[in-house]
């Protein structure tokens, strides 16, 4: 069993996205450029961090559990992902895997 760390920078980042997409959803803010400018940040930015509630709810979880692998940081989940959850599942291929399960065939939601 791995040990968990939870990693600030990536829970932060996740909170930080789905109160701005709540803050666009609820209509307080028309657009993007209009909500970055009230936080005092790039819109380009504000949509990179927006991305990350394209997330599956496995690695949403995984993350704030603390069980997310090495390779899973904040620079690797900004870049372009899939939006099918399934291929965004190699995110978690260092993740703690449920008992009997390989990582070779775990698939996330499984």
């Amino acid at each position: 069993m791995l040990s968990r760390r939870t990693d600030s920078t990536l829970v932060k980042a996740l909170a930080r996205a789905f109160r701005w997409k709540r803050m666009l959803e609820s209509g307080e803010f028309a657009t993007i450029a209009e909500l970055a400018e009230r936080e005092g940040i790039a819109p380009s930015y504000m949509t990179r961090v927006l991305r990350l509630t394209l997330l599956s709810p496995d690695i949403v979880e995984a993350i704030l559990d603390g069980k997310q692998g090495p390779e899973v940081t904040l620079a690797r989940v900004l870049e372009p992902l899939s939006l099918e959850w399934a291929a965004q599942g190699s995110l978690l291929r260092q993740a703690e895997l449920p008992p009997n399960r390989s990582a070779a065939r775990y698939i996330p939601g499984d």
